[in-house]
């Protein structure tokens, strides 16, 4: 028999990653969140012919699972539904609204060699004044460039593009629109009047016309159609809210006592590093520095630097996964934790770690290649992945302060990578700084925050933040006084070993 939840506002929370994605319940009682999964399903790549595509069909049946879910046990209505994804892929629609294909993974190599063709018609000093974007060669421009240069017929036939979240939205809805904190990721949106910059894209005879209209986070697009709402079970009518949709700007909006003295860092595969601020950094140091601003909910921007975060060490349990040795995370800490400190290091955002097959032999041939000593054991390559992860975070720390002209007294970490003891304590010691970790589900908690704010259930992000932080425990690490010559001199010797900014 469904049960009823009295005195709350429940919101769903579709949050999709490259790996996997999740439909969350979260529960407003007008004082904390609590959150409850109900529906988890694998993600990834589908290689055909030779290109890495996402299966967005099988993701939209995936949301319509999690929908279903929620009408099967709960019979309170819904105060909304949202949904947060990676950032600057797309799908493209006919006239008639369309998928016209599978959307490409931003993995997929179709756009190797593209930016340099780019920037021959339009100078990269003028891309990045135009956007603030730093240089990815998957951005979405340059995936368009990509199809321009092919003669891919899709986008002849196209008459809207939409990102991953938007599509998903569209179904719900619809209604085809584009969230601004996903939009700026395209590396086609002015970061100054905040609109498309539709004219950047004609000088690279890229059709402007594709661009649906923006809205801003905490905007209601509409509700959910009839007939989506008929097959899953839910009575009517659910608002649809656009929370920040880039998955980075949701985790962000979540995090508690975020303020001018503290840097952020949402710590996964990816680990990404930043500061919020009320306007974007566009000068030639943020440029050389390939920093990017990217759009934040209620009017912030997140500068911050793409990381290589736990990709190293998940690719390494992978591998030993294969040869037949399953090591835990826990198992893994132990056996880093009897290693020595601080032997070998490497540059997390080496080319070579982007697509090895067997990531313990790439670590150790980039040691080779940079002199460093090559960790034999598999304590030794797990920290030698971490405490290069932790030095990277201190390199990039000390640039945002830079950039910013202000000094970070605090390190904030959410997401998966705030469950990773040693990393956190590594990070407090590599940057002589306090870690403040926590919540590991910051993705959800901000999809949510917005939706409540949209429906009028808080008042304002700052009092989001504040119901955040009187839902979840966190956990501080102090940087050991001990170690700090330690890590100062692996510090000196890590910038050596640094990959200079593409």
């Amino acid at each position: 028999m469904p049960s009823t939840m009295e005195d709350t506002a429940n919101f769903l929370a579709v949050d999709l990653g490259a790996s996997s994605g999740r439909v969350l319940l979260g529960r407003w009682d007008g004082t904390r969140f609590a959150l409850r999964e109900l529906h988890r399903f694998p993600n990834g790549g589908v290689s055909v012919l030779g290109h890495l595509h996402w299966d967005v069909l099988r993701l939209w049946q995936e949301v319509q699972v999690g929908l279903a879910r929620y009408a099967a046990e709960y019979d309170a209505p819904l105060a909304g539904i949202g949904i947060d994804s990676w950032a600057v892929d797309f799908g493209l629609l006919d006239g008639h609204g369309n998928l016209l294909g599978n959307p490409y993974h931003y993995r997929d190599r179709r756009t190797d060699g593209v930016p340099e063709l780019v920037f021959a018609r339009l100078p990269w000093p003028e891309v990045f004044a135009r956007t603030g974007i730093q240089l990815l060669p998957f951005n979405t421009l340059y995936q368009l460039a990509s199809m321009r240069d092919t003669n891919d017929p899709q986008l002849a036939a196209a008459e809207t593009l939409l990102l991953m979240p938007d599509l998903l939205g569209y179904w719900l809805t619809g209604r085809k629109v584009a969230e601004y904190t996903n939009a700026t990721t395209t590396q086609f949106l002015d970061c100054h009047s905040r609109t498309w910059a539709g004219d950047l894209l004609e000088q690279l005879d890229l059709p402007s016309g594709l661009l649906p209209p923006l809205i801003d986070a905490g905007t209601q697009p509409g509700e959910l159609l009839p007939d989506v709402a008929e097959a899953a079970g839910l009575g009517g009518p659910v608002p649809v809210f656009a929370p920040g949709t880039h998955d980075t700007a949701s985790a962000v909006a979540a995090i508690p006592g975020l303020d001018e003295r503290s840097a952020y860092i949402s710590s996964g595969t990816w680990s990404l590093v930043g500061l919020e601020l009320g306007a974007p950094i566009v000068n030639a140091a943020a440029r050389q520095s390939n920093v990017t601003n990217e759009g934040g909910v209620y009017g912030t921007v997140r500068l911050l630097k793409n990381v290589t975060g736990l990709w190293l060490l998940q690719e390494c349990q992978r591998r030993w996964q294969q040869e037949g040795h399953a090591h835990s995370w826990d198992e893994l800490s132990a056996l880093a934790g009897m290693a020595a400190p601080l032997q070998s290091l490497v540059d997390p955002d080496a080319a070579e770690f982007l697509h090895p097959t067997d990531m313990p032999s790439a670590i150790r041939a980039r040691c080779r290649l940079c002199g460093e000593p090559e960790p034999q054991t598999v304590g030794a390559v797990v920290r030698c992945c971490l405490e290069s992860v932790a030095l990277k975070y201190r390199a990039v720390l000390d640039t945002l302060e830079r950039l910013a002209g202000r000094r970070i007294a605090t390190i904030r970490v959410v997401g998966g990578g705030s469950r990773h003891q040693m990393l956190c304590q590594f990070t407090a010691d590599a940057c002589g700084r306090p870690v403040v970790a926590g919540p590991a589900e910051a993705t959800a908690l901000g999809n949510i925050l917005v939706q409540a704010i949209a429906a009028g259930a808080l008042s304002d992000l700052a009092t989001g933040r504040r119901a955040v932080a009187a839902s979840v425990d966190v956990r501080q690490y102090d940087p050991q006084p001990a170690h700090a010559a330690r890590w100062d001199d692996a510090f000196a010797r890590f910038q050596s070993l640094s990959t200079p900014p593409g």
